[in-house]
């Protein structure tokens, strides 16, 4: 009886009764939290615009969020407290040593929101990005087998294999067009890394640069193209996600996108480990060494390594999105800023064709072409594919810093204290932009500043990280792919700059935006999405 009655009741309830009834537990939820919460250090920070919104709304509709993020912190200290939505808050950190720690607690007091969570579950499964804890060691430790140095170096030459099949669709299109031809070389891009990360991560042949259709790519172009379509509801998850997690569940247009995604990337990860099971028979050694084969390997190791069916599949959704988006939008940030500064164009293409006519090993491209290195380093420095480091710690913390700031209390402290479930924010994109680091002229295109890097007269020498950037985060989630990362984006835009002269159609000084697919994407202003047409001529 005491079973029936409460069930009764229940199934008399309609969808908005849940609706409320489901608001309400949640806010009282967070206020016994706010009430029960240990009190931590309290920041000066900007003043809240609405209980509702935070400064939310100042943030979306700032040109550049990371100019504001330092503004923030040359006026309230390098931590400060932003207003969040519905009453909440973060923090934010720009100090150096508070950064630092920051990462390197990552496994242990950081973790990724439930949001985030959320939102990566949805997407890509329970993979390496999902993960914490001790299942994200285990994965981890699952996988560096196959981002090791040797194994680099064994994949460059796949690198410069696309680029040069690249290099030949190209060469064919601009026979006879002495003014050379306008592309949209983001597609291209696109295409070079999918084939890339397709041969040198699972040993088959995308065949994009070849005009195969790939429904990875249409995926993926779906939510570039129509993910980021204006609506109450997708604003209204991007502002209180963080405090309502649940939004990342509801049936938005974005969200209807991010599960057809989830589905089609799963087909073709099933499809093939199914091919590389059959096959794996004749290629025993090679595949061993291979993403694949060490995928196939944990799934049937029995002790510590061991991963199941759906986090081998979400470890090979993970390498598909890190491939094709981040790596294709970081070469086509290299080509639009080499077109605002023919200059630098004109010398990087000195060194490589000084090089010799060889292509140059990983090692060489590590160590023998400083330009080329200076200008993979800038581009990751002002266009980091991931803009910020969200996390929300598990346990209380003390997060040291470099220099004093004023607490709320006009207190100055040297350390702050963070409570349990406090948000942490760390902006990659401001700390790479910014003056207080890089200079006066932080957020100017310039490689050169790599070639008399004197740490000694810059704060970035402070910062932990690949080359004092954060760009591929630092600590134990420190991107897995970084140098294949670096090798593919080396090996591509050394035989694109050798071969080709870019320019933008309108001029250097075209206007270029960003667009939000998986990730943002560079398009010219006035473009139907994320395109960026480039006139190429071959190289005098």
């Amino acid at each position: 009886m005491s079973y029936q009655l409460p069930m009764a009741f229940l199934t008399q309830l309609r969808i908005s009764d849940f609706l409320i009834l489901g608001t309400g537990v949640w806010v009282a939820t967070k206020i016994v939290k706010q009430l029960t919460r240990t009190r931590g250090t309290r920041l000066n920070g900007p003043p809240r615009d609405s209980w509702l919104l935070g400064v939310g709304r100042r943030l979306s509709s700032a040109v550049e969020p990371a100019e504001v993020f330092e503004e923030w912190a040359a006026e309230y200290g390098s931590v400060f407290e932003q207003p969040m939505a519905l009453g909440g808050s973060k923090l934010v950190l720009t100090d150096p040593r508070a950064v630092n720690h920051f990462y390197a607690s990552e496994r242990s007091v950081y973790i990724k929101t439930q949001m985030t969570r959320n939102v990566i579950g949805n997407l890509i499964g329970h993979g390496l990005l999902y993960a914490e804890g001790e299942d994200h060691k285990r994965q981890r430790k699952a996988l560096t087998p196959a981002f090791s140095n040797a194994a680099i170096r064994r994949l460059t030459e796949v690198f410069f294999d696309s680029a040069y099949k690249l290099k030949s669709h190209w060469d064919t299109q601009l026979e006879g067009a002495p003014d050379g031809v306008v592309m949209d070389v983001e597609a291209w891009m696109n295409r070079v890394a999918l084939d890339s990360i397709g041969i040198a991560g699972f040993s088959h042949e995308f065949r994009s640069l070849d005009g195969e259709a790939s429904t990875v790519a249409d995926a993926f172009d779906a939510m570039a193209f129509n993910g980021n379509r204006a609506s109450i509801i997708n604003l209204a998850v991007f502002l209180l996600g963080t405090q309502i997690p649940f939004l990342a569940h509801l049936p938005t247009p974005r969200n209807r996108l991010t599960r057809k995604l989830k589905k089609t990337l799963g087909t073709i990860a099933e499809g093939l480990l199914e091919k590389t099971r059959k096959d794996k028979a004749n290629q025993q050694e090679a595949m061993d060494k291979s993403v694949i084969g060490l995928l196939l390997k944990a799934e049937q190791e029995d002790a510590e390594l061991h991963m199941d069916k759906e986090e081998i599949t979400a470890q090979m959704n993970v390498l598909l999105l890190a491939g094709y988006e981040t790596t294709s939008i970081s070469m086509t940030w290299a080509l639009i800023e080499l077109c605002r500064r023919p200059d630098i164009q004109a010398k990087l293409r000195d060194e490589l064709t000084s090089f010799g006519p060889q292509d140059a090993t990983w090692d060489q491209l590590t160590s023998s072409l400083p330009y080329l290195d200076a200008v993979v380093l800038e581009i990751l420095r002002l266009h980091p594919a991931v803009p910020e480091t969200t996390r929300q710690a598990q346990t209380d913390d003390v997060i040291p810093l470099s220099e004093p700031i004023t607490a709320k209390s006009g207190e100055l402290v040297t350390q702050i204290a963070v409570p349990k479930d406090t948000v942490v924010t760390v902006s990659i994109r401001c700390m790479n932009r910014s003056t207080a680091f890089w200079g006066p002229d932080a957020a100017e295109f310039r490689p050169e500043r790599w070639l008399t890097f004197d740490v000694d007269d810059l704060r970035a020498k402070a910062i932990q990280g690949h080359r004092h950037l954060i760009t591929f985060l630092d600590g134990p989630r420190q991107c897995l792919g970084k140098q294949f990362a670096l090798a593919e984006f080396k090996a591509v835009l050394s035989v694109l700059i050798k071969n080709y002269s870019f320019e933008l159609p309108g001029g250097p000084k075209t206007d270029i935006t960003t667009v939000l697919g998986l990730i943002r994407r560079p398009k010219v202003v006035g473009e139907e999405g994320p395109v960026v047409p480039l006139r190429i001529r071959r190289a005098e």
